[in-house]
Order: C-alpha cells, then structure tokens, then sequence
C-alpha cells in the first residue's frame, strides 16, 4: 500500500496518510464496528477527489480491489463511514458554502461544511434547513445527504432528499457529473452521451422501464423511509429524469459527492410548545393521528417514556429538577408549532388543547424562550443515555431507528418492551412520535462474549419485529453495514435484485464503500465488531440522540 500512498501523494493536493494513529482513528465512527483503512485520504478540491477515484478504477481494470469510503464527520452509528481501502475525509478542505441566494433561499455546499455552522448562517438570513439531526452540532452536510438524515423537524418539513436540489458528483470512474431534473429532451442528450455517464443513463433507463410494475408496488407504508436506494422517485410519468434522489441515501455506494445545492425553509425561532403528559399508549397513538390531521402540521412531535425518566432521574436527578418530578407518566409528547403568523400558531395550539383535553391528558403550554428550552430537556434527556457506562456496559446504537405505520404505533412500543424483557434488559424509548420512528439503545459490554452474542439475537428479533408490523428498519439513519443484512427481507427478493443491478450500473467493480448497504450479511459484520465501545472523538461535543 505504500506505493499506492505515494503514488497519490504526488499527485493530490490534498494530504495523504498512513500513520497508525490516523488509520486507528479512522478504523472507528459512531457504530459497534472497527474497520481500519490502508490510507487516509484528504482532498483539497473536486480534482483530488477525482484523481482518488480514477486511479481506484485502473487498478480495479487490472484485477486489484482497493475499496474507497467517502466520510464527514465519522457519526454515523451504521457503520457507513468506515472501510477497509482508502478514507477520503472531507471536513479538512471542502467544508464551504460556495453560494447563498436570498432571493430563492437556494444555497450550494461542499460535503464536508458543519451542518450546525451552515444553520447558524442560514438563520443570519432567517432561513433554515429543517431536516437536520440531532447531531447537527458535529455532523456534516454531506453525510447527511448520504444517509438521507432527517430529524425532529422532519414531520412537517420531510427528509433531506426533499431539500437537495442538484448534486456534483464523482462517478466510480473518476468522471464528474452534475445532477437535476431533466426534460425528456435533455434525458436524450445524456443517452446519447458515450461516457460513462451516459452508459448509466441508458443502462438506468432501461432498468426502470423493465421494472415498472416492480417499482409501482407499495414499500413500507411509513412517513419516512431511509433504507434501499429512492429508485421510485428518479423517472416520472412525464418522463423527466434525476439521479438526485438516487444519490440521496446511498451513502457513497454509487458516488462521491463534491457539491450540493440545497433548498431551505423561512425559519421563525418564536415557537408554541405544548408538552403533553400521557398515561396511555392507545390515547398516544390517537393523540399522534388527530395532531397529524391538523390543517397547519406541528413541526416537531418528540416523545420520551417513562423508562428513559425513570433513568435519569436516577443517575442525574438534577437534570429535570423543577421541570418534572415522579412518578413519571408513561410518555410525555412534545409538540411545537413554528408557523410565521403568531395567530397560526395560537390557533393550532388551541386546536392541540382541545385534542388533549378531550383524552382527558394534562398539558403544558409555553412561548417564553426559556420556559421552552426548559421543556426540551425533556426529551434531550435521552444524551444521558448516551453519556452513562457500568463499567465496560455502554449504550449502543443496534436496535434504534426503526419505523413503522403511524397507526401501529402503540404495538411498536410494546414490542419494544417484550423484547427488552425478554433479554433482560433495561429499555428507555425515545425518538419522532410524529413519523412512529423510535431509537433505543441497549446496555450492553462489547468484551463480554455473551453480550457480544445478544447483540445478533437482538438484531433479528427487533428487525424482524418492525419488518412483520409494516414498517422500515431505518426511519432516519440508512442501512450501512449493521442493517445492510435485513434489506432483502424488508424489500423482498425481486427489490433487492433491482438494487443490485443498479449498484453494478454505477460500480461495475465494487470500489465504492464495500461493505455497506449492499451484499453484507452478518457474518460479514460479525467479524468487523468491536471488543468496546467509545464516543470519545465526539466529547467535544455532548453526544445527542
């Protein structure tokens, strides 16, 4: 691999590394996995990026594989952003916002900018881009584009592929290509092409077309879905084309982006909040329903249970110390309205205190800045989760972004629970009560064989449990390589041959991030666990979930 190190080193402008304390902190991200790489990559522009990839595309035409993983910020709890071959890391150099339209509210990124940092300017502007997660303090643009992120305020606004307009992308041949929605005209154009570019674009179309009763059939019925590839949303009926929506979601798989231009959102920092105590998993389900009915969407609907209060309460008894005192109801609901006309706003609380009077459910209802921030400790409670060990025992991100139909909310819950009883576990549930998308970290000891054990039991009761209600296995945080395994069964066999098909259109040799999403069984990630478990790169930051 030296010669390959050297040989880029030449020709980049960027760094390139091989140190053992670079691929060590690279072999981790956020996940229960280790995979060290070769080489550490930073590239300093587009062109760097591009000579990385070609040269993996000549030595993969001579028969030698040296996968290529494209990473942000390395927060990914999928295991996405970690690979064998070549890290290129994006933070160092194309961290930019390359420009800003006020007029439009359109601005175009590199990968590698802070998704928090690009907020902070997009408020200077009073605009905003609303499907960010809660790692948005540490995580960047770019690999949320790559696992399709969304968050709290996804119930109203949608996920991230509905705000990526147009992308630059670095096919697997080191071509560079800009993606949009095409007439049928331009489609023409790019058929025509004798590039690879244009090999895609007929080998893509002609799939499509050969597939189109496959691709008309209804996956899971869920608000949001972030596993498999958005083949459904690349060709429409009036024949117009765009590869955005497959890249979105595909995390590096398909290609590295180097630019993004994005659509945002007025943003309006004066908020309802309503905090709604519920003592009844039915009641929740309907509450959740009716406010999903509401002429003006709530733009948050957060829910923590009583487990998870139950936790911090003891561990950090201080942290809701004048906010909520026990016994704990069974779930709190946190709804916020972020309408720009204060008297929407008033008029969707008062809509929201009519529902839950009728449920006879105790509610909260706040506008002051201070008195809200106060509320959301409730639900950023769930960091102490995150934060607290036993020993070697840690919370670890296994079982926690499944999603299921807004009416099967209640049975998900408490399938939940059985499973957590069933293995002896602690349970605590938190997540997006609006989209029925739920996160829930287990404790376990990554140097305890047994543990190391219950981990793949777990795996399949959970995945399989979300499966059999209807729902998806990723809500919000993609497949990588931990739910990589459950995506045949979730699509079924025919889908996942498509996927296939379009995952050897785009990377004929299988340089691009091997290992995740696609063809990754457990066995496979079995033998990349880790013997522990550590956030101590994100410390910087308070870890938030």
């Amino acid at each position: 691999m030296n010669k390959v190190a050297h040989y880029l080193q030449e020709h980049l402008v960027g760094e390139v590394m091989t140190g053992t304390d670079a691929r060590k902190y690279f072999a981790t991200d956020a996940s229960i996995f280790t995979v060290p790489p070769a080489i550490v990559v930073y590239p300093r522009n587009e062109n760097d990026v591009r000579k990385t990839t070609r040269f993996t595309w000549q030595l993969a035409e001579r028969g030698r594989i040296i996968p290529l993983t494209a990473r942000g910020a390395g927060t990914d709890q999928a295991g996405a952003a970690i690979g064998p071959g070549i890290i290129m890391s994006f933070p160092a150099h194309l961290n930019r916002i390359l420009e800003f339209d006020g007029k439009s509210g359109t601005v175009t990124v590199e990968p590698g900018i802070n998704y928090g940092k690009l907020q902070q300017t997009l408020h200077t502007h009073n605009r905003f881009l609303p499907p960010f997660p809660s790692s948005i303090e540490y995580s960047t643009v770019g690999g949320a584009i790559a696992n399709n992120a969304s968050g709290e305020k996804t119930v109203k606004y949608g996920d991230t592929r509905q705000f990526v307009k147009s992308l630059r992308v670095v096919l697997a041949n080191g071509e560079v290509i800009e993606t949009g929605r095409l007439s049928k005209r331009e489609l023409s154009k790019k058929l025509g092409l004798a590039t690879f570019e244009g090999e895609i674009y007929r080998s893509l179309d002609t799939l499509l077309d050969e597939h189109q009763a496959l691709l008309k059939q209804k996956g899971p019925d869920v608000t949001k879905n972030a596993a498999g590839y958005a083949l459904g949303e690349v060709k429409r009926k009036d024949g117009s084309f765009d590869l955005t929506p497959l890249f979105v979601g595909s995390q590096g798989t398909l290609g590295v982006i180097t630019e993004a231009t994005l659509t945002t959102e007025p943003h309006n920092p004066n908020t309802t909040l309503v905090a709604a105590l519920i003592d009844d998993l039915t009641v929740a389900e309907q509450i959740v329903s009716e406010l999903r009915k509401l002429p003006d969407m709530p733009s948050s609907m957060e829910v923590v249970d009583s487990h998870l209060l139950d936790f911090v309460q003891s561990h950090n008894p201080n942290q809701l110390k004048g906010i909520l005192t026990p016994p704990f109801p069974k779930l709190v609901l946190l709804i916020e309205f972020d309408n720009l006309s204060e008297r929407s706003q008033k008029r969707m609380a008062k809509r929201t205190t009519k529902i839950l009077l009728k449920h006879d459910v105790a509610y909260q209802v706040e506008t002051d800045p201070q008195k809200r921030d106060e509320l959301w400790k409730i639900r950023h409670s769930a960091a102490a989760v995150l934060a607290f060990s036993e020993g070697s025992a840690r919370a670890l991100p296994i079982i926690e972004d499944g999603i299921v139909p807004i009416d099967r909310f209640k049975e998900y819950i408490e399938a939940v629970y059985e499973i957590f009883k069933r293995n002896n576990l602690q349970s605590a549930v938190w997540g997006h009560a609006g989209d029925a998308n739920l996160h829930i970290q287990p404790f376990l000891d990554l140097s305890e064989l047994g543990d190391r054990q219950k981990i793949f039991k777990l795996l399949d009761e959970y995945y399989n449990m979300v499966i059999n209600l209807g729902g998806s296995t990723s809500g919000e945080h993609n497949d990588g390589r931990l739910r990589g395994p459950y995506l045949e069964k979730l699509y079924g066999n025919e889908m996942y041959s498509l996927f296939n098909k379009v995952k050897q259109i785009f990377d004929p040799y299988g340089t691009l991030n091997t290992g995740v999403k696609m063809n990754v069984g457990i066995d496979d990630i079995k033998s990349v666990l880790r013997k522990e478990y550590t956030l101590d790169h994100l410390y910087q930051h308070m870890p938030r979930t």
